[in-house]
């Protein structure tokens, strides 16, 4: 049930509620503001650890796998959890196949030691990235992070990249950081903050701006029956016009290899 209350804002307030509305989703103001509390409020905030596919692609070693890998104090899970904590999310889910999810869950069990909730999504199998994400379909009704598990990210402003994506008419923004070999990362071609175009790993190209590994998205995103998040629903919704980007300097640290975990483990000696 929904109580009807009397509020008063500034002009300036009232113009940026107005920019939200698009007249599909959030069609007037009443809509475009409770959308804006519901987001604001940490139990409401919702972030997914995708960690999808086959589980051998996802191993650092014989024992760990990338995101149970000690980088340093911690490991990436656990870092990841603490970061989401500290941004106001409350409630994670995470995708993984069973031996991840055992081998996580050995870990933080049901994240309640680092202040989530953490729900574990076991997926079976998988035809790609997006068809991943689309495991948590019904269980995620508003907007939500997303997070890639082979990543750190103790220094990136994810609340300003939440709330920008709420103030911009689209279904999905990422986070854009520059990059000195952009040919290993899904690249894009932007205007103000739309993207107009996203290729995923070019042979050749003269931009260096990249997609890094995490993004929100509104839950309609999870309707789109493609397969692969980089490959194919991405650049269908920049076609569209639906997809955002937020850059940012601070960007994420990859933990895919051996070499990528000494390598922060020398950056990050006490």
């Amino acid at each position: 049930m929904k109580e009807k209350i009397s509020i008063t804002l500034s002009e300036s307030t009232l113009r940026e509620i107005d920019e939200i509305i698009d007249n599909i989703y959030i069609r007037n103001r009443s809509q475009a503001i409770e959308l804006l509390v519901n987001n604001a409020l940490g139990d409401s905030k919702v972030a997914v650890i995708l960690s999808g596919g086959p589980e051998e692609d996802l191993k650092l070693s014989d024992k760990d796998y990338r995101i149970t890998a000690k980088a340093g104090s911690m490991t990436v899970v656990e870092s990841t959890l603490k970061t989401l904590k500290e941004n106001g999310f409350r409630k994670v889910f995470l995708i993984a196949r069973r031996n991840i999810i055992n081998a996580v869950f050995s870990i933080v069990q049901n994240g309640s030691k680092y202040g989530v909730v953490l729900e574990y999504v076991e997926e079976k199998e998988s035809l790609g990235s997006a068809d991943s994400l689309r495991l948590v379909k019904g269980k995620i009704t508003s907007d939500f992070l997303v997070v890639y598990s082979d990543i750190l990210f103790p220094h990136l402003n994810v609340e300003e990249l939440w709330n920008e994506h709420i103030k911009k008419k689209g279904f999905a923004t990422l986070l854009l950081t520059a990059s000195p070999d952009p040919g290993k990362k899904g690249i894009v071609k932007v205007e103000g903050s739309k993207i107009l175009d996203f290729i995923q790993k070019p042979d050749k190209n003269d931009i260096y701006l990249g997609f890094s590994s995490v993004f929100v998205a509104r839950p309609e995103i999870l309707e789109y029956t493609n397969n692969s998040l980089e490959n194919e629903l991405f650049p269908e919704l920049a076609k569209k016009g639906l997809l955002n980007g937020y850059l940012s300097t601070s960007g994420v640290i990859k933990i895919k290899s051996k070499n990528d975990l000494n390598k922060y483990r020398n950056e990050n000696k006490r």
